[in-house]
């Protein structure tokens, strides 16, 4: 599994579970949109460093994941990150129903 995969999935998955897990989605609805912007950006920026983290600790292939801990293995990771948070705001914007 791609780095970039992981990262898309999981700001997908995030956005997701914000907007409808009971109990987490009426906490995170009444946050302003800075803070729910940064939130996400944190949490997803936590899922890259835990990828760099495992590449580093050699485990990064015992969990599938293609990430080596050098250089361009950080900038993958960086672009991955990117990747995230576009993909957090995408399925934000195309599949969260706005209540009223």
């Amino acid at each position: 599994m791609s780095a970039d995969f992981l990262a898309s999935a999981s700001g997908a998955l995030l956005s997701l579970i914000f907007a409808y897990v009971p109990g987490l989605k009426g906490w995170f609805d009444g946050l302003a949109g800075e803070m729910k912007r940064g939130i996400m950006a944190a949490l997803l920026l936590v899922v890259a460093a835990a990828v760099f983290g495992l590449a580093c600790a050699n485990l990064a292939g015992d969990f599938g994941l293609a990430a080596t801990c050098d250089k361009s293995g950080l900038i993958e990771i960086v672009k991955a990150f990117v990747a995230a948070l576009v993909a957090n705001q995408a399925t934000y914007a195309l599949l969260v129903v706005k209540s009223k």
